[in-house]
């Protein structure tokens, strides 16, 4: 085939790529990670622009272009339904080797070590979309995936047809072959399949779909309190709702104070931080149908009772809480409402040891000698 062919092959499988999951996105089919898609949105427009400038006149340019641009539109999307959060320790060190690629580039002019370090970034970018993917694989399972890394083959084959050598033509195409190859493979090969993003269906049967969506068992929605968790659909007495998947962070936040607090104490010095998810919006109540248990697999929030549809889920913070300073008024209307959120202490002893029994408290407040006498009875 010609150069035109391969690189109009390219650039639809890329262009499409994102096309798909942009659908995806918008029906709720996708759970991306936000952190991994803001640095690729900003490192994306470095690399295209590095890469031509490196490889001047390079048709594979264009596809390094045309999907920045469509990187961009994807992550503002995503931002808008989103809310900001610090960044961990491996997006901080992807947003500093991408400020210092600029500083590089556009003030010491060393643009093919600008793009180099960029290149190098790629990777550590994709790192938190591998965990999120490693805990769950239909949070990405995307045809997307498959159209990108087929592209990156596409745009591969035109390198190779025009006569590059040497890694400042390859080394870009090749990192980023590596990466989405990797993410479609840990999704599954099969979900290479637009119909799945598009979410057609023919009655109770989806067109061609390998990977029949899930219904997501929850809606969010408003409550007195502002933003709410509620169930979509039945959930049993000591059933499973969901995993708290934010990221353990050592000492207390600064931002962990207030009505937007979103971290959940888990240790003596130790929190679990927003993970940008339904979890972030469940709220207190000091009758709760739900409860947080701890184990070797993670944080899990249980099912206390039988759960109807349409009720909203709720879980006692006061449950993690140990020799906090944090306060907040309590309105959660309950009738046993205490008024106040605080620590696990501010809890009546009898409802403290139903809920220790039940291994419903975070595992460091058993240190406690009353609360492990508890325990032990």
């Amino acid at each position: 085939m010609t150069m035109g062919i391969w690189l109009t092959i390219a650039l639809l499988l890329s262009l499409g790529g994102y096309a798909v999951y942009l659908a995806g996105l918008r029906r709720h089919l996708v759970e991306p990670n936000r952190a991994s898609w803001l640095i690729w949105a900003t490192a994306a427009g470095i690399e295209a622009a590095t890469y031509a400038a490196v490889n001047p006149g390079a048709p594979q340019a264009w596809v390094f272009g045309l999907s920045a641009v469509a990187c961009t539109v994807v992550t503002l999307t995503m931002w808008r339904r989103s809310r900001w959060r610090a960044p961990s320790p491996v997006e901080g060190i992807c947003i500093a080797v991408s400020l210092a690629a600029i500083a590089l580039w556009l003030a010491f002019h060393e643009t093919f070590w600008a793009h180099m370090l960029v290149v190098a970034a790629v990777p550590i970018s994709f790192w938190p979309t591998w965990v999120s993917v490693r805990e769950d694989p239909a949070r990405e399972r995307s045809p997307a995936w498959g159209m990108w890394t087929l592209g990156d083959l596409a745009t591969l084959i035109i390198a190779a047809n025009s006569g590059a050598t040497g890694i400042r033509e390859y080394g870009y195409i090749l990192v980023e072959l590596g990466a989405h190859g990797s993410v479609w493979l840990m999704v599954g090969l099969l979900s290479l399949n637009p119909a799945r993003s598009l979410g057609q269906r023919r009655g109770p049967f989806y067109v061609l779909d390998a990977y029949r969506p899930r219904p997501n068992p929850f809606a969010v929605g408003e409550s007195h309190l502002g933003k709410a968790v509620f169930a979509a659909r039945p959930f049993a007495d000591g059933e499973t709702l969901l995993r708290f998947s934010g990221r353990r962070v050592r000492g207390t936040p600064p931002e962990a104070t207030g009505r937007q607090d979103r971290y959940v104490q888990i240790g003596p010095d130790e929190y679990l931080g927003p993970s940008g998810r339904v979890d972030d919006l469940i709220n207190h109540s000091c009758d709760p149908n739900a409860g947080l248990r701890f184990g070797a697999g993670g944080v899990f929030l249980v099912a206390l009772r039988p759960i109807a549809a349409g009720e909203e889920v709720s879980w006692d913070y006061s449950t993690t809480l140990k020799d906090s300073d944090w306060r907040m008024p309590c309105d959660c209307r309950a009738a046993t409402c205490r008024g106040l959120i605080g620590n696990f202490d501010t809890i009546p002893s009898a409802r403290q040891a139903w809920f220790v029994e039940r291994e419903l408290v975070a595992p460091y407040l058993l240190e406690e000698p009353a609360l492990a006498v508890v325990k032990a009875a």
